[in-house]
């Protein structure tokens, strides 16, 4: 693919970045802040692969063109001879090189979000879609211990009495975490015989999962005087109060409509903070949609926006396997819903690659 002058701005663009957080990196006030230091680690990692791939395709380029000036001086017959020989594999390599740095250009910026909150609803299915959506839940968790992700759940509406769960937000953090469950996001399908059902049929039962990226508070900025704050007690799923202290937080952003409502917690500050953290995260989401939508109206088509609401995954029972819409691929159900999804990540990354480069 052609490298042309706006690609090897925004490369030279990432690697600056990349150098600009390894001085960061190395500054004592930062290495005192172990936080930061995590945080700032997990974004420059996520820009290496693009920065250290741009230096050496520029030194590929340099010999290249080293080898093109041998040639046509022709000044000495063997020496030309060994650069005719040389020069396709190096042109070779740099064709390679760019084709893989491009790929990792389309995720650097996911890659760098290193937290994320992850929130699901039961569906359609009655008490079937809530148990649905605590399997996913568990699937989710699984995963995360698998990738030595940590996890914190901001709240939960569960359904004691099937083990079911009613809605959930947990947040995710971790390297890659955005980039490996962006394309999570969507309606998911169950396929299988309830434990409620007492005839042995199958029903089709859903969830739904969106996956927020969480924004540092310099990342967006979010007026106070915008959102309306109200104290209240804690309620249960039927609308009683169940703690006589208001300690419930609810959050209404005025210029988005938003709203947020946190009790996990009997503590008002705690429940304050992850309020506020979860606002962000939805404004954050609905700037980032609107630059998206932007760009796509600009071109006449659709980035990375189609299919949230749409059925992306079903998981058969029957046939023991999860077959995801958007690439028509299937994978082994008990592997998927046990964490073990690197397979089935790596070809929706794929092929969300191959869409926005081809776009």
């Amino acid at each position: 693919m052609e490298v042309t002058p706006e690609i090897r701005e925004n490369i030279r663009a990432i690697a600056n970045e990349r150098d600009e957080l390894a001085n960061q990196l190395n500054d004592p006030d930062v290495l005192a802040d172990h936080r930061r230091v995590r945080d700032l680690s997990i974004k420059k990692a996520a820009l290496d692969p693009v920065a250290d791939g741009w230096h050496r395709f520029i030194a590929l380029e340099q010999e290249a063109a080293d080898l093109r000036a041998v040639i046509k001086a022709a000044e000495d017959p063997e020496l030309t001879e060994m650069a005719r020989a040389e020069l396709p594999e190096i042109e070779s390599q740099a064709a390679e090189l760019i084709d893989q740095l491009l790929a990792d250009l389309v995720t650097s910026d996911d890659r760098a979000i290193a937290s994320v909150m992850l929130e699901l609803r039961a569906g359609v299915g009655g008490d079937e879609a809530g148990i649905w959506a605590a399997d996913l839940l568990s699937m989710y968790e699984k995963l995360a211990r698998r990738r030595g992700w940590t996890i914190e759940t901001l709240s939960a509406d569960t359904d004691d009495s099937v083990e079911g769960l009613r809605s959930a937000t947990i947040n995710i953090k971790g390297e890659a975490v955005f980039s490996d469950l962006a394309h999570e996001a969507g309606t998911h399908c169950v396929k299988r015989v309830p434990a409620t059902e007492t005839q042995g049929r199958v029903h089709t039962s859903t969830a739904t999962v969106a996956v927020l990226p969480e924004p540092e508070e310099v990342e967006v900025t979010i007026d106070p005087a915008d959102v309306d704050e109200h104290i209240t007690t804690a309620q249960g799923p039927g609308g009683q109060n169940v703690n006589k202290v208001a300690t419930a937080v609810h959050l209404i952003h005025k210029p988005t409509g938003v709203e947020v409502r946190m009790q996990e917690t009997k503590s008002q500050a705690q429940n304050r903070e992850k309020a506020w953290r979860l606002l962000r995260a939805r404004v954050f989401e609905i700037e980032r949609e609107k630059a998206r939508a932007a760009e796509a109206a600009a071109r006449n088509q659709q980035i990375g926006t189609a299919g949230r609401a749409e059925r992306i995954r079903t998981y058969r029972y029957k046939d023991s396997i999860a077959v995801d819409h958007r690439i028509n691929e299937s994978f082994p159900l008990q592997q998927v819903l046990a964490g073990e999804m690197d397979a089935l990540i790596e070809s929706l990354r794929a092929n969300f690659i191959a869409e926005t480069l081809a776009q």
